[in-house]
């Protein structure tokens, strides 16, 4: 992998759990369920289409990676350096691991 792929992933593992942190509790409070359907639609499909759908940003090489990955990782370091409870995130990361792990592989499967 080349220093330019290596920046654009990791870049690309970055802005989806920056924006879901930053955005989607905010589209909640505002706006109620609603928000968070508007946020999974937005936020989600968004910084897809940016990661795989355009194809400039995420170079994986074939690996299983899924979003849930940069989710799961990002937002949990992201709760742990702010003083969340790190045990609880732990059990969130390994779900997010989980989710990952089979979402990527139900991709590889189409």
């Amino acid at each position: 992998m080349t220093l330019p792929a290596i920046i654009t992933t990791m870049a690309g593992g970055f802005i989806f759990p920056f924006l879901l942190r930053l955005i989607w509790g905010k589209m909640c409070e505002d706006w109620g369920s609603i928000g968070g359907y508007m946020a999974a639609g937005f936020i989600v499909g968004t910084t897809w289409t940016l990661n795989h759908g355009v194809g400039f940003m995420v170079q994986s090489g074939g690996a299983w990676i899924d979003m849930a990955f940069a989710a799961g990782a990002g937002l949990f370091v992201a709760s742990a350096l702010s003083g969340d409870n790190v045990p609880k995130g732990l059990t969130n990361l390994l779900f997010a691991i989980i989710g990952g792990t089979i979402g990527g592989f139900i991709l590889s499967l189409l």
